[in-house]
């Protein structure tokens, strides 16, 4: 069977892939866009607004012979639909004729948005959608001029009703396109939308506690085809007009959303430029055209009245505002004074040209430990030969493919990998997902049927820690499960840290390594090992140097002088402040002081990526490139100036002018980043679908990709084949004694991450502190729903409320970072749990 036909569209023949949907075959092939409202290249058809209204026509055949009827000049007799047809539940097939700009079609066009209008408000000049609104733009080019309803008839609705804490929707507005429910269901899983009511008084709900309880409730609003919902960020906030978009990346996690920052000069803001809202630019590779509610909604730390603005040094004893000429002079001295005993720790957020000045900081001082923060995700390594291979695109795994995710909670890590996996399975691939606990993605694997498709896919449960044993063993102790990841056509293992000490994260990798070599799934796309490292640009660190077992060296044998670059020290580890007041030294670089002032000598303000030019490595080692798009906070340095300037007064090299000079001193010395420049990373193509245009009505509003695809790395798997499987080496496991338990430190999406806290929309979304205990252990301590209980492990103390379930493994206690204010263990420990105080009745 051909991988073409042949179609006819006014007049002109066109190749076509078979099976393509006709409004996409026709915007891709022949530049022509068929209206829309409904219709989404990212979601089914289902032909309810009849806005594509088309003249269809196919072949006319002999009824006794099947072959094609010939006009008298040899051409084919076509033989057309007596009525229109939608042109986006059609499928296209060979010799199919399609007339697009008759008058029959012009007419329908017409008649549908007037009945469209019948109701809708007249408050363009105020809705926030004005200048970027299908239904404005299609009424301009194919509607009618003037109304014949009668005003008196108009419905008239709620104008201001709140979905959630996130999304309002204007009721008025809508028409009933059934997007944002359609999205809910079948691209994300989680059915939180519906209608309600008949006819004219059809109506979208919410029908979750809280609101529109989802992680990805941003999107709906971009592929709403009217203004109809809006977000609470951005409502009444600027005129799509005003906006200058500035290329960027998600600052969040391992998927590198690559998104667009919509600026426009503030004067609340001092006449600079500021982020409006956050948008997703399309990388079908990456994010597609998709992005998390905490990329969307997290930016608001870039320009928090909390930010360190003003250098700062202790003089005296006491830390005192100073000034760069000042400092710079000071701290070189101070390195100097360390006699070659200088160590750094950097944040896995921060950007590669910052890694690199600082590590040509420390190795011209004499130093060799680069300190990868959070210690907790090992394996980086292991990527770097194993992972994923170039080329890939969770987008194109389905039917014969396989998916393994183990001792990970993607909703909460990497939602956008948990969004595009599911998708996976929604197309054939068989989804496998392995924990000590449940995960929202377990739901998925074991859902048996989803909008009349079946997914096939199995769970595996077992006791906290164990993760590395179940790889290991998975051929013995799940052969059936085992066998079909073996023999699927591509697989794709997503290996974390969830119940693991360091190096238990490090073996399972390890061992999630060999069995994708064993079974032939490497050094190809679509295969490979994927991490969830926490940070943008964890891969970043393996490559410039930066491990984890450094750090935790760091810990245990402080140095003289250390330099902490954008990593919350005392927010994360309950021993810090212990091990951090044996340092002579402390050279502090970040966003926001976390408490760590009592400690360090200088405290200095560095630029967030929304201020200054940088790249980050995600998880799949596809290096992306951002750019500068907000004005300054005070006098803020990007990390790599402040770095090089310091080198520069050592008289160990000269200050570099640009991010992009740094990246090019990169790529002449780091061999992952061999032959990559910013023009290199700038480089775009066409992508299907093809959204961004003026045609907003078909991809919405998400945004053509003028920023830069990125170049990702090969691995070693890609670059020459034949790798074994390797012994696992020697790891902590961790163990309770009597008395004790588990503690398993877990992720949350929302939290109270230094970072986060300036999002005050988001505020509401963030649990209160909590605690998972298994059913029986808490019978055992008379704890029950509700209670109050205390947790320690080691120096960390925290009290907490119990919630209980009989899907965690006994033994266990699984307890989210960054919802005390308290720090809490860096990885599984043993601890106790103790009952404070009894739950509170509601209403008391």
């Amino acid at each position: 069977m051909s991988d073409t036909v042949r179609i006819n569209i006014d007049g002109k023949d066109y190749a076509v892939a078979a099976g393509s949907n006709l409004v996409d075959a026709a915007k891709w092939h022949a530049g022509n866009d068929i209206p829309v409202f409904c219709y989404h290249p990212k979601m089914e058809p289902v032909g309810m607004c009849r806005m594509c209204l088309v003249e269809l026509g196919s072949p006319a055949r002999d009824r006794a012979s099947g072959e094609v009827m010939l006009n008298d000049d040899g051409s084919p007799q076509i033989r057309y639909f007596p009525k229109l047809q939608t042109a986006c539940t059609t499928t296209v097939s060979d010799g199919m004729h399609i007339k697009t700009n008759t008058q029959e079609v012009i007419d329908a066009r017409n008649d549908v948005l007037e009945f469209l209008l019948s109701s809708h408000p007249l408050d363009c000049p105020i809705c926030d959608k004005g200048g970027e609104c299908p239904l404005q733009n299609l009424t301009m080019r194919h509607g009618p001029q003037s109304s014949r309803m009668y005003f008196e008839d108009k419905q008239l609705l709620e104008k201001h009703y709140p979905l959630g804490d996130l999304i309002f929707l204007d009721r008025e507005r809508c028409i009933q396109c059934a997007r944002c429910v359609r999205f809910q269901d079948e691209v994300v899983g989680d059915d939180v939308l519906a209608f309600h009511e008949r006819g004219r008084r059809l109506q979208i709900i919410t029908n979750s506690e809280p609101g529109f309880d989802t992680y990805f409730s941003g999107n709906t609003t971009d592929i709403c085809p009217v203004g109809a919902l809006t977000t609470t960020d951005f409502r009444f906030g600027a005129r799509p007009w005003e906006l200058n978009e500035v290329p960027s990346i998600s600052p969040w996690d391992a998927a590198g959303e690559n998104i667009s920052l919509s600026m426009r000069l503030d004067r609340d803001f001092g006449g600079k430029a500021l982020i409006k809202r956050v948008m997703p630019r399309q990388n079908e590779r990456v994010n597609e055209i998709w992005i998390s509610d905490k990329t969307r909604f997290g930016h608001h730390f870039t320009r928090s009245e909390d930010r360190l603005g003003q250098p700062q040094m202790k003089t005296g004893g006491v830390l005192r505002e100073s000034s760069w000429s000042a400092v710079i002079p000071a701290i070189a001295a101070a390195l100097k004074h360390a006699a070659g005993d200088v160590a750094a720790i950097a944040g896995s957020g921060m950007p590669n040209e910052d890694l690199w000045e600082l590590r040509q900081l420390v190795a011209g001082l004499g130093g060799s430990r680069l300190g990868a923060w959070l210690p907790t995700h090992g394996g980086a390594e292991i990527v770097a030969e194993v992972g994923v291979g170039v080329g890939t695109n969770l987008g194109q795994l389905g039917r014969g493919d396989a998916i393994l995710v183990i001792a990970s909670d993607l909703e909460e890590e990497v939602p956008i990998w948990r969004l595009r996996l599911k998708q996976a399975q929604d197309r054939g691939a068989y989804l496998v997902v392995a924990n000590a606990r449940h995960t929202r993605l377990e739901d998925f694997a074991v859902g048996g049927a989803r909008n009349d498709k079946v997914v096939e896919g199995d769970i595996i449960r077992y006791e906290a820690g164990e993760a590395v044993s179940i790889m290991r063993n998975l051929k013995a102790d799940h052969p059936a499960i085992a066998e079909r990841l073996g023999e699927a056509e591509n697989l794709v293992i997503v290996a974390g840290a969830e119940g693991l000490t360091l190096s238990g994260s490090q073996a399972l990798a390890q061992a999630a390594a060999n069995f994708l070599i064993e079974t032939g799934h490497i050094g190809r796309r679509n295969n490979g090992l994927l991490i969830p490292f926490p940070g943008a640009n964890g891969m970043g660190q393996h490559y410039l140097g930066y491990r984890p077992e450094a750090t935790l060296d760091i810990m245990t044998n402080p140095p003289k002088a250390l330099i902490v670059a954008q990593a919350e020290l005392l927010d994360d580890d309950p021993a810090a402040r212990a091990w951090l007041s044996q340092v002579e030294t402390v050279i502090y670089a970040n966003f926001f002081d976390d408490g760590i002032s009592e400690l360090a000598d200088y405290v200095l303000p560095i630029q967030t990526f929304a201020e200054r030019d940088g790249s980050f490595v995600n998880g799949e080692r596809r290096v992306h490139s951002f750019y500068t798009a907000q004005g300054t906070i005070g006098q803020s340095l990007p990390a790599w100036k402040l770095f090089g300037a310091l080198r520069q007064e050592l008289g160990a090299a000269h200050l570099r002018p640009s991010a992009a000079l740094v990246m090019q001193d990169m790529s002449a010395n780091i061999s992952a980043f061999e032959g990559i420049s910013y023009k290199d990373l700038a480089q775009v193509k066409r992508e299907f679908p093809d959204v961004g245009g003026r045609d907003q009505y078909y991809g919405g509003t998400a945004y053509t990709n003028t920023g830069g695809l990125g170049i990702q790395i090969p691995s070693a798997s890609d670059k020459r084949k034949g790798r074994r499987p390797r012994r696992l080496g020697a790891f902590a496991e961790a163990s309770a004694g009597e008395d004790e338990v588990l503690i398993m430190p877990i992720a949350r999406l929302y939290d109270r991450q230094r970072n986060f806290r300036p999002t005050l929309i988001l505020e509401p979304r963030i649990l209160s502190p909590f605690a998972i205990v298994n059913v029986d252990d808490a019978a055992a301590m008379a704890i029950s729903e509700g209670d109050i209980v205390e947790i320690r492990a080691g120096e960390s103390s925290v009290r907490v409320q119990a919630m209980l379930s009989d899907e965690i493994s006994a033994g266990a206690v699984a307890l989210p970072r960054h919802l005390t204010e308290e720090a809490i263990p860096l990885t599984i420990t043993a601890g106790s749990i103790s009952k404070i105080a009894e739950a509170v009745a509601a209403g008391d």
